[in-house]
């Protein structure tokens, strides 16, 4: 049986692996991963802060401001003030914002698909069931 730190070190070769590849359809959404990234955690966890977002993304507040603003010129996100703080701002992504990023998630996950239409049909059974035994 294999040592669960072998089969740690595959899997996140595996997943950096995969999620290069699915990286590659990003340029189609023209925006930069930061850009992306901010507007998925705003499309898929609804609308925050921005120390929120920054905290999320892992990045301080002024770089987050930066790119806040960038999503809000495109027209992908909007500001609106804070109900329980006059200092601070809510952002949210604009349904053209919801619109582009689930395009861009479509196109991530043909690029997957596509790489999971080399297995074998038993192969991807097992995957599935792997991935349900440890994830759900």
């Amino acid at each position: 049986m294999a040592r669960i730190s072998d089969i740690a070190g595959r899997l996140h070769s595996v997943a950096i692996r995969v999620l290069r590849h699915a990286r590659e359809a990003d340029r189609e959404a023209g925006l930069g991963p930061a850009r992306l990234s901010a507007l998925s955690v705003l499309v898929f966890g609804g609308p925050c802060s921005v120390s929120e977002l920054a905290s999320a993304e892992q990045v301080t507040v002024p770089t987050m401001t930066r790119i806040v603003q960038a999503l809000e010129q495109l027209a992908l996100a909007r500001r609106k003030a804070s109900p329980t703080d006059a200092r601070s701002s809510i952002v949210a992504a604009t349904a053209k914002g919801n619109a582009l990023l689930k395009r861009a998630r479509q196109a991530r996950l043909r690029r997957i698909e596509a790489l999971l239409k080399k297995a074998r049909p038993e192969d991807l059974t097992r995957l599935g069931d792997a991935l349900a035994a440890v994830f759900d």
